[in-house]
């Protein structure tokens, strides 16, 4: 029985109709009784009705029913990501990954949560628990606590090679088989842990975010051109980086079958053994294997008479080094900015000297100045001291043997620095790539190093303050599948013509709330009114929308 508003001379009339089934079986309905025109009812009228209904089953009266809110939680954000996680089967991927764990659907529901508090709102896993109280995650269990979460990263990394496997199976659908772009990059990531544990990969190195000496780890990412991360690695705060770029390929060759892939790294990656081990690793596979790397600044001393002898056309030229094709792009501009401002660093320099050298000859005449009494062994030490800090070493020289404080300027040295100013060589082993074409697929690299500013930035990966190697690695593979989804956001957002970003668009999707209200006795759960922006961005995204 249920309620109908029909319409009559221009009027609406509200009923109560009874649906039935004929003696051939089909359904009909009859109208049980006209409660009157819909215009003239008001709750005075029909309250006394419902509250008669509701005692028949044993309810309270309608008037009389509580509305209380239980809880408000933010609902959109996590359930887009949910969705996408099933998306890409990720969800399959860590069951698989975890089969023989005791735990296997607690553990990936709660790296899931750790996956999406990274991209939500990154804190550490205590944080991460005050979090979980804010959102309504799908499919967690009941009662989540701090050691549930350190649990469910030793537990990740007691399985670690399985699950990487089963998620590369996951991502091998959107790796073009035929021909593949493979950018490799590393970043540091600062840590804050003291103590020493055995195996321990925390190192002090060269830290690439502060630019001085920290403990960290290294952390390496691999992506296509596309931007599609595929793996990622670990490593001692203070390895070479050369030393990681073989078996991070070799990993690659074994987990995605490509036929041809072209490996795309920075400068710090490059050595003369590194280039002959990528190409027996090649002739090994039985895969057509090749690279571009960026030459690093100290070869270009080898390349001087090179430079010299080159005619570029359209800012590029082709040559040969090590056996291999060598290109470079120059870029007159930026060689004419890079000049001055080494010219002009060079005149502070000796603006500074002359003024040391000017005080130091007052004193000797008797002139009384300010400040401390300068000296010949104090101005030698400034100077080289400012060289030094300014990196101008090859450019300025202090004359230590001279009975007075006195410099040069190497001319010849500028000179060749001059030479080098604009220029980017790379050198590569593909045959059929043009020189634009070269220099074109390097600049993509510059996409990974907007992904390591999204890991440092909006997913916060540092710092660490984990010290157990096992749970720092887990931290990267937590932060690395956070980058993932991050990623496939965005393309799928640039796919449809969308302007949001991944940040913006969780942002907006997080005001979708969900709502547990108490009515009486009765619970119901309800959710915001989905805005059409909201509707959009769930459209964008290739996800479904919550109901």
């Amino acid at each position: 029985m249920y309620t109908k508003v029909t319409k009559s001379g221009g009027r609406q009339y509200l009923q109560l109709v009874e649906g039935y089934r004929n003696e051939d079986g089909k359904v009909r309905h009859r109208v049980v009784a006209n409660l009157g025109r819909l215009e003239d009812l008001n709750p005075a009228k029909l309250d006394p009705l419902i509250n008669g209904l509701n005692r028949a089953i044993g309810r309270s009266d309608n008037a009389a029913l509580p509305v209380e809110i239980e809880s408000s939680k933010a609902y959109g954000n996590v359930f887009a990501l949910h969705e996408l996680w099933k998306d890409l089967g990720f969800d399959h991927a860590l069951a698989r990954g975890m089969r023989s764990g005791r735990r296997k659907i607690e553990v990936e529901a709660l790296v899931r949560a750790m996956v999406f508090n990274r991209l939500c709102d990154p804190t550490s896993k205590l944080g991460c628990l005050r979090w979980l109280d804010t959102v309504a995650m799908p499919d967690m269990p009941a009662k989540v606590d701090h050691q549930h979460l350190l649990r469910a990263m030793d537990a990740l990394m007691d399985n670690v090679d399985r699950v990487e496997a089963e998620l590369a199976k996951q991502i091998r659908p959107l790796v073009d088989r035929d021909l593949t772009m493979v950018f490799y990059d590393l970043t540091t990531v600062r840590i804050h842990a003291e103590g020493k544990v055995e195996g321990d990969i925390r190192a002090f190195g060269m830290n690439k975010e502060t630019g001085g000496i920290a403990r960290q780890f290294v952390l390496g990412v691999v992506q296509t051109a596309e931007g599609l991360p595929l793996m990622h690695t670990v490593h001692p705060g203070n390895v070479a980086e050369t030393k990681t770029l073989q078996a991070m390929l070799a990993t690659v060759l074994q987990r995605f079958p490509i036929e041809r892939v072209i490996l795309v790294a920075d400068r710090g990656l490059l050595s003369l053994d590194n280039i002959d081990a990528l190409t027996r690793l090649a002739e090994q596979g039985g895969r057509t294997l090749e690279f571009i790397l960026a030459l690093p600044a100290r070869r270009y001393s080898d390349l001087i008479e090179t430079f010299r002898n080159m005619t570029f056309e359209d800012g590029l030229a082709e040559d040969r080094f090590a056996g291999h094709r060598l290109i470079v792009a120059h870029d007159p501009v930026r060689a004419a900015e890079q000049g001055d401002r080494r010219r002009a660093r060079i005149a502070e320099l000796e603006a500074m000297a002359e003024k040391m050298t000017e005080k130091i000859k007052a004193q000797d005449e008797g002139k009384v100045t300010r400040g401390r009494r300068a000296s010949d062994r104090g101005a030698y030490s400034r100077f080289t001291r400012a060289v030094a800090e300014a990196e101008m070493t090859r450019f300025l020289k202090a004359d230590l043997y001279a009975d007075d404080f006195s410099w040069s300027v190497d001319e010849d040295a500028i000179a060749a620095a001059e030479l080098f100013d604009g220029k980017l060589a790379l050198i590569t082993n593909a045959p059929d790539l043009s020189p634009a074409e070269a220099v074109a697929r390097y600049k993509g690299l510059a996409d990974i190093e907007r992904g390591f500013r999204v890991l440092k930035s909006d997913i916060e990966i540092a710092p660490v303050h984990h010290r157990l190697p096992d749970r720092i690695r887990a931290h990267a593979m937590i932060c690395f599948l956070a980058l993932v989804l991050y990623r496939v956001m965005r393309m799928r957002l640039k796919a449809k013509g969308h302007s949001a970003s991944p940040r913006t668009a969780l942002d907006l999707l997080e005001r979708i709330q969900q709502h547990v209200a108490r009515i009486g006795p009765a619970t119901k759960t309800t959710l915001t009114r989905q805005q059409p922006e909201q509707l959009e961005l769930f459209d964008a995204l290739n996800l479904n929308t919550p109901n």
